[in-house]
């Protein structure tokens, strides 16, 4: 079990079979607000999938091929922060993240972020991270600049969304050029 305290009231931690319902109330209340970018959102129709869902998420962390922690707000999950395409051997890694409607634009991500890549450095000894995205996302775009991820090269046609290829955007930061946080 990973945890990550935020502060008083922000809680990053990894999901338990118990969260399933929770989980999978937070990815329905955001559905539409999701679905432009995460293309799992339409196939998470009932509780069983975010049950699924958790089940691979702790295997791919006992095995340590991948991180997926939720956000939780005041105990209530309110989005979640993951690591994908965790490369031991070149120790680096992707994020992926959400958050609701409710919470966008708040600032919250950005903290949650901040002491996700902090972490992702300082225990796991990653040397690289990378946040991809589709051009349009433009929300992702400045979360990545904000965090001081530089744009290292677009991948043309390499995500397919809706039955249509989609452009990616990589960004990454390494170890060295991360500015931790001064807590």
């Amino acid at each position: 079990m990973v945890s990550i305290l935020i502060d008083n009231d922000i809680l990053l931690r990894s999901f338990t079979i118990e969260d399933a319902e929770q989980l999978f109330e937070a990815v329905s209340g955001s559905r539409q607000h999701l679905r432009p970018w995460l293309t799992w959102v339409d196939a998470t129709t009932k509780q069983e999938h975010s049950l699924q869902f958790i089940q691979q998420t702790l295997n791919w962390q006992n095995n340590q091929e991948g991180l997926v922690l939720g956000i939780f707000l005041n105990r209530k999950i309110i989005g979640e922060v993951g690591l994908h395409h965790w490369d031991h051997k070149l120790k680096k890694g992707q994020i992926g993240y959400w958050i609701n409607k409710e919470n966008e634009g708040t600032g919250l991500m950005y903290k949650c972020l901040q002491r996700f890549v902090d972490f992702l450095f300082a225990k796991l000894s990653l040397n690289k991270v990378e946040i991809c995205f589709m051009p349009h996302n433009t929300r992702s775009a400045k979360m990545a600049e904000r965090l001081g991820f530089r744009i290292e090269g677009v991948l043309r046609q390499s995500f397919l969304k809706d039955g249509k290829l989609e452009d990616l955007v990589v960004t990454g930061i390494l170890k060295g050029e991360w500015q931790p946080l001064l807590l």
